[in-house]
């Protein structure tokens, strides 16, 4: 192997031939909301598949870029963690939106060049030298207006900027002459590319959105355009797939195949929210990288050997029903080299030495909920303190709220985030205490968060440090501006939700401090 050369994670290196699989990989697009599909991949890998094709289209070519360029999946997921979103916007000069004939995009590519892509780890020497696999990049020749396929080895920066280059949000990028843009509007996935070449086994990763119901506004109109091409595109090159293997269990042999080709498919069953919550703070990377985990996990314990049915179908989603998300600071007297929270907060206290945390919790379905018995919501968020480090940013969290059997009218409001700091795992798990009785106070059970530090993975390691954290009024007026509604599906939606979420958690304490002050 020449000194350049490396393998990327995932890749096959040929020791699948003798089993007669041969593995395809298959990122496509879906907005920013690619740190998904980067949780997906952490999970397909952990099972230890090999792949001997990868295929990247539209934002998926982004993953696909980062992984031949050295990075593991784990890695891939922190680089999306720490992105700052607002780092993906640049503009033109005053004069392509001044005039006509200059404006041809919202935006220019200068800022996935200069700060995105490094920060993501994208190498396009390292990209090239990637070897054990073969992998594809799509991008869109607009003079023959049809897909073109680019092998990894002659990828190029220009190639890349191209390939997440949508009409309308971007300029085209003029290479050898030819102007290319974003495939999406053709072909979202390309899954005819790696069977022809010999894949009969199929992995894709779909983000993009399929639901019945019309949205309305300008935003939804645009999407819903990529939508209906996107899926449109996909579901004919299954109907393909189905075909071919109809003529190959009748004795014909298609692209070498002789035995049926299988599609093994991850996708959320709802649709993802759009990149503006990623702008507006809805939704985190943390928070999407921990839904592919999450459907990846549910795909492999149900999963069939045969994969899915070929038929177009299997990509239709359900509307998400209700929800809320709101964002949360606490921060309290904490110490080290202690397990219980009350002398942590005074050492910490005397010392001059805080924890804070700063979250986001969201819960997809208020109904639901409600209704299950672990009342079970989605932790992302990072963590500050002075003795260990600032920002530390959360990999995975917890937040639910439970009745311990032998308390039913206590409430326990859960909050836990793992993180790695200086190559070390820690656990922070903390829960409010809420009593039903009026011989407690209600607003100090709400508001006081008892705190452990665990060395590890979970709560099952050794405690090193303990405190309590408390929402000051200040924090919880910001908790209540940052609430908004996800998925309503009429404006009433909005405040029976709100009313829902509050009346479940803290009963009257909701009608007398929040909806006075909403």
């Amino acid at each position: 192997m020449p000194d350049s050369m490396h393998i990327p994670q995932g890749a096959a290196v040929k020791e699948q031939a003798a089993s007669g699989i041969k593995r395809a990989l298959i990122l496509p697009g879906g907005g920013l909301r690619l740190s998904y599909a980067a949780g997906v991949l952490d999970e397909i890998f952990s099972h230890g598949l090999k792949f001997d094709l990868m295929d990247g289209t539209s934002g998926g070519s982004l993953n696909l870029a980062m992984l031949l360029s050295g990075l593991k999946a784990d890695e891939m997921c922190d680089r999306w963690r720490s992105l700052n979103i607002m780092d993906t916007i640049s503009f033109g000069s005053l004069k392509d939106y001044l005039s006509d004939p200059f404006f041809v995009a919202a935006g220019s590519a200068a800022a996935f060049r200069e700060k995105v892509f490094p920060h993501l780890g994208i190498n396009v020497d390292k990209i090239r030298a990637a070897g054990g696999m073969q992998a594809t990049f799509n991008v869109c020749n607009f003079t023959t207006k049809t897909n073109e396929t680019i092998r990894h080895q002659d990828i190029s920066e220009d190639f890349l900027v191209a390939g997440i280059s949508l009409p309308g949000t971007l300029p085209p990028v003029q290479i050898n002459g030819v102007n290319y843009l974003d495939s999406g509007f053709i072909q979202d996935a390309n899954l005819l590319g790696p069977v022809k070449a010999g894949a009969n086994e199929l992995w894709l990763v779909w983000i993009m959105g399929n639901i019945p119901q019309y949205r309305s506004g300008l935003l939804n109109f645009y999407v819903q355009m990529l939508e209906m091409s996107a899926n449109g595109a996909l579901g004919k090159e299954i109907l393909h797939i189905a075909e071919i293997n109809e003529r190959i269990r009748n004795g014909e042999e298609v692209y070498g195949h002789r035995q049926p080709i299988t599609l093994h498919l991850i996708k959320p069953a709802h649709p993802l929210p759009l990149d503006s919550a990623l702008y507006t703070g809805q939704i985190s990377h943390a928070r999407l990288i921990e839904m592919g985990r999450d459907d990846a996990r549910s795909y492999f314990a149900s999963m069939l050997s045969q994969g899915v049915a070929l038929d177009p179908k299997v990509l239709q989603m359900t509307q998400q029903s209700p929800g809320i998300f709101f964002k949360e600071a606490m921060s309290g007297g904490f110490a080290l080299d202690t397990t219980d929270p009350e002398s942590g907060k005074k050492q910490g206290n005397r010392a001059g030495v805080e924890l804070t945390i700063h979250v986001e919790v969201t819960i997809d379905d208020i109904d639901r909920f409600i209704e299950q018995p672990e009342h079970a919501g989605h932790l992302a968020g990072k963590i500050d303190f002075p003795p260990l480090g600032m920002d530390m940013i959360a990999d995975r969290g917890v937040f639910n709220l439970f009745s311990p059997a032998d308390e039913p009218r206590t409430k326990y409001m859960i909050y836990e985030l793992g993180f790695e700091h200086l190559n070390r795992q820690y656990y922070l798990a903390g829960k409010k205490i809420i009593r039903d009785d009026p011989m407690f106070d209600l607003w100090d059970d709400t508001t006081t968060l008892h705190t452990l530090l665990y060395q590890g993975r979970d709560a099952s390691g050794e405690i090193i440090g303990a405190g309590i954290l408390t929402l000051g009024v200040k924090e919880l007026l910001k908790l209540i501006s940052s609430m908004e509604i996800v998925n309503p599906l009429l404006e009433t939606d909005k405040l029976t939700t709100l009313s829902k979420f509050g009346r479940f958690f803290i009963g009257e304490l909701w009608d007398t401090y929040v909806m006075r002050l909403k």
